[in-house]
């Protein structure tokens, strides 16, 4: 799965993204000031690590102390000084503006706390990641560097880090990633009901409405009614209901008590389109199934309902245009400043155009995103899939056409579209869709009650500084 999908297993915002470099990191939330330092770790945490120190510290160095114990692993001033100085460097490419120092350091102080919160979590947790896959993520972060294997071996010993522990940190960051997104899919719950509510919101913005037949039995209150009298109607409906509920005929019951027009007919009002129906009945009904009748009574200004939906047509299905694109992905680092990367691709751009190297041999030789071995190919998607900086430029394009250097927030891509079709989605399709839509709206909650759940468990001791 490519890093810019927004599907519910990979699409997440940056603020809070721990770097997976097997390539399912998806920060799409747009980063205010607040977030932009979590989201700098984010950006070049792994990327830059043959340049810092391990991110699991065993003991603080001479002239070092420790910041905080959370269960078995430190923090310590010099990890939290040296995440300073990078986001201080990531927030000065991109004209971003930081908070004061005090409060910078204590985000950056919280932020590590987490990471150690779910690390401890994750190896605690049983998960087994395929010692294959490490290799590869690894084998990713030479590439992102420009180096071969042997070369980042000889820059880690340069820099004083051992290869284990550097190694031992990418496989915790993918397990931590593979923890967190199943431990936080686990909690969250998706209704019926609130499927059927978006849906109808997207076929209304289509201009596809649902028709609906819904049948009432009302007891009317007149206007300037005392309270004994709206007691009497209210109860008078309450009967009613109960009769309902007790096993009698709607329809029977409504030709006895209900006092609207269509009482012959049993309440039934008739199929109508619903942006022809008061909204009141319309929300009333909408978790209900055809045959269905509302729980409570609905109060309005003209007295008491109980309402039944009695049928249910859907308008149709959806018909979207899919597009199919490909891309080559640099990621900007320390080692590889954006305009850097924006010349490289241009230079590869070139190629492409004057026929002198495919995409698929580019994209396979240069692309850091996990579709180089497709040749950058990512497939057939429908509009909502990427995030917006990268999916505005695959709309403007014709098929065959081939965008300039793009900047998004995952890096610098060069994007050709290959082809455009509409395909229509089924009723199953529609809400298969429509649920992943509706646990991506609520994983940033659910993440934040879980981490908060993972910090309430953790034994985190704050240190005080020497003095």
């Amino acid at each position: 799965m490519t890093d810019f999908y927004r599907s519910p297993t990979t699409a997440r915002s940056a603020w809070r993204s721990v770097v997976d470099v097997a390539g399912r990191r998806s920060p799409r939330a747009p980063v205010t000031t607040w977030r932009w330092l979590a989201f700098a770790f984010a950006l070049g945490l792994l990327a830059q690590a043959v340049t810092a120190q391990p991110a699991r510290p065993s003991a603080p160095r001479n002239g070092d102390y420790i910041v905080a114990v959370v269960n078995s692993e430190l923090v310590t001033a010099g990890e939290v000084q040296q995440r300073i100085d990078r986001v201080r460097a990531e927030a000065a490419r991109s004209n971003a503006n930081l908070p004061p120092l005090p409060v910078l350091n204590a985000q950056i102080v919280s932020a590590l706390i987490d990471e150690r919160v779910q690390v401890t979590n994750a190896r605690d947790s049983g998960m087994k990641l395929d010692e294959a896959e490490v290799d590869r993520a690894v084998s990713s972060i030479a590439l992102q560097n420009q180096l071969t294997m042997p070369q980042l071996r000889q820059k880690l010993r340069q820099d004083g880090i051992e290869y284990a522990k550097f190694r031992a940190t990418v496989r915790d960051q993918m397990l931590v990633e593979r923890v967190r997104e199943r431990e936080v899919m686990e909690r969250i719950r998706v209704s019926e009901s609130e499927i059927d509510a978006l849906l109808d919101e997207r076929r209304a913005a289509a201009g596809l409405v649902p028709q609906l037949n819904i049948g009432q039995i009302l007891v009317t209150v007149s206007e300037g009614a005392s309270a004994a009298e709206v007691a009497e109607r209210q109860a008078r409906a309450e009967a009613a209901r109960a009769r309902v509920r007790a096993g009698e005929a709607f329809e029977a019951v409504a030709k006895e008590v209900s006092e609207d027009g269509n009482r012959a007919e049993g309440g039934m009002i008739g199929l109508r389109p619903a942006d022809r129906l008061p909204d009141v009945f319309v929300n009333a009904v909408r978790g209900l199934r055809s045959g269905d009748v509302a729980p409570e009574l609905l109060r309005t200004g003209a007295g008491f309902h109980l309402l039944k939906l009695v049928e249910r047509r859907d308008a149709g299905n959806f018909t979207v245009q899919q597009t199919r694109a490909r891309h080559i992905l640099l990621r900007t680092s320390a080692q590889l400043p954006q305009d850097q990367a924006m010349r490289r691709l241009a230079d590869i751009k070139q190629k492409i155009a004057g026929g002198t190297q495919s995409f698929e041999q580019a994209a396979r030789e240069n692309s850091e995103d996990s579709s180089a071995a497709q040749g950058g190919d990512l497939g057939w998607v429908s509009p909502g899939t990427f995030v917006p900086e990268f999916e505005e430029v695959i709309n403007r394009l014709q098929p065959g056409g081939l965008s300039d250097p793009v900047v998004s927030r995952f890096g610098v891509h060069l994007i050709q579209v290959l082809d455009r079709r509409a395909v229509t989605l089924d009723p199953k399709q529609q809400r298969e869709q429509a649920r992943n839509i509706l646990r991506e709206q609520k994983f940033e909650d659910v993440y934040t009650e879980w981490l908060r759940d993972l910090r309430g468990r953790a034994y985190i001791e704050m240190r005080e500084p020497p003095t």
